[in-house]
């Protein structure tokens, strides 16, 4: 690989498949160690990494730090719009707190409700701060075939599921996107 045009070593100490890591459930941290080759700077290396960070979610995929309750949570949402894959690892507050930095300047405030609907929970995010005013409802479902099949209520908005502008990344590096139904 390279850094910032200069070749750097990067070692992987462990690989484990998608079923291998969700069989750790929260007691997994993949660590990726690094060595610097000589003139390469920590500052040169952290922009790398940094440009790494934006091309992992170049493919839709996310990654939030949750907090619920005393619980904290390091969620990973894979692919984009309808179907997508979700990963959680549990972490401790120390853990939390410490990933929590680096989020400064990228964060979202919302209350999420569950509302019960046809036989389902529909989870209402009710946005603060900058986005305050802001209300989205989300329905999980087994399958895309059930997720067709769904009829809203009739209090649900337009539909979002494929506009990229109202995912929680968006959200907190862009801000509020204006719809076609907005003024």
């Amino acid at each position: 690989p390279q850094l910032n045009n200069i070749p750097a070593a990067v070692f992987v100490p462990i690989s484990f498949s998608d079923s291998e890591l969700r069989a750790f459930g929260s007691n997994y941290n993949k660590t990726v160690i690094g060595r610097l080759k000589a003139g390469v700077t920590i500052e040169q290396a952290r922009a790398e990494a940094a440009n790494i960070s934006r091309q992992v979610g170049a493919d839709g995929s996310e990654v939030r730090l949750r907090r619920k309750g005393q619980k904290y949570f390091e969620t990973v949402k894979l692919g984009r719009g309808e179907v997508r894959s979700e990963l959680e690892i549990e972490l401790t507050a120390i853990q939390f707190d410490t990933l929590w930095e680096a989020t400064s300047g990228r964060r979202i405030e919302k209350t999420r409700y569950e509302v019960p609907h046809a036989g389902r929970i529909v989870e209402v995010d009710v946005y603060h701060g900058e986005l305050a005013g802001l209300v989205i409802a989300e329905c999980e479902f087994a399958s895309a075939e059930e997720s067709r099949r769904f009829v809203p209520p009739e209090w649900f908005g337009g539909e979002v599921t494929d506009d990229p502008g109202y995912k929680n990344q968006s959200l907190a590096l862009r801000g509020r996107p204006r719809r076609p139904f907005e003024t």
